[in-house]
Parts: C-alpha cells; sequence; structure tokens
C-alpha cells in the first residue's frame, strides 16, 4: 500500500491589511468561538493573528497590498451549524446558502476583510 504524502492541513493562512488584528480578534474570536494562538515573538513582529478550534487553524497575515480572496477559500466542517449560522446572521454577517451539492448543507460567508469561507454542517 502506498503511502500518503500528507496527514492533515497544519493550518490556512488568509490575509488581512494592517492594524486590524481587533476586527479579526472580534470575528475569528467572538463569533467564530476560536481561540487566539500566540505567534512566536519574530512572527508577531509582522502583525497579524493565528486562531485554533481543535486540530483547526486560521493564520491571518498582514498584506500591505491586501486585497480579499474572493474565491479561494476555506471550508470548515461546523460542530453545530445551525448555532453559527444565527450567531453570525444576528452580528450582521452574510450567509449565502448554497444548496448546488446534494446532501450536503453549507453556504459561504465573508470575513470582515472580505476574505470568502465555506461553512459545512457536519
Amino acid at each position: 500500500m502506498k503511502q500518503t504524502p500528507f496527514s492533515t492541513i497544519d493550518h490556512v493562512q488568509l490575509a488581512m491589511p494592517a492594524g486590524e488584528e481587533d476586527v479579526a480578534r472580534h470575528f475569528y474570536r467572538d463569533l467564530f468561538g476560536m481561540t487566539e494562538v500566540a505567534k512566536p515573538p519574530e512572527l508577531a513582529k509582522r502583525g497579524g493573528c493565528w486562531f485554533a478550534s481543535g486540530a483547526v487553524q486560521i493564520h491571518l497575515g498582514v498584506e500591505a497590498d491586501f486585497r480579499a480572496a474572493k474565491k479561494a477559500h476555506p471550508a470548515l466542517r461546523c460542530v453545530d451549524y445551525e448555532a453559527l449560522i444565527a450567531r453570525l446572521r444576528a452580528a450582521g454577517v452574510d450567509v449565502r446558502a448554497d444548496d448546488s451539492i446534494p446532501g450536503v448543507q453549507r453556504c459561504h460567508i465573508s470575513d470582515p476583510f472580505g476574505n470568502r469561507i465555506e461553512l459545512i454542517a457536519a
């Protein structure tokens, strides 16, 4: 049996504009319910912030010429999809349902910087 070269994704990197760490914290920590992870000191100098939920990690890095990822995106399986969607909607996040894959409950949202994120019911 051939061994596969990868076991899991370590993290997904998304870009953000400089100086918007508090906005990122509100969205990823407060709305998504992720935990902020301390960046190594050498990387912390660059700005941005990292978040984790179990084995899932999202790293937000400052990009000088920031452009949101409108097509490329992480897809996150949600333990309590309905509760997360309700929390996001209550906070004014535009939740765009997508029923184009039969039998899969999912939607797309944008983070505060315009990066596309897919949410999938577990």
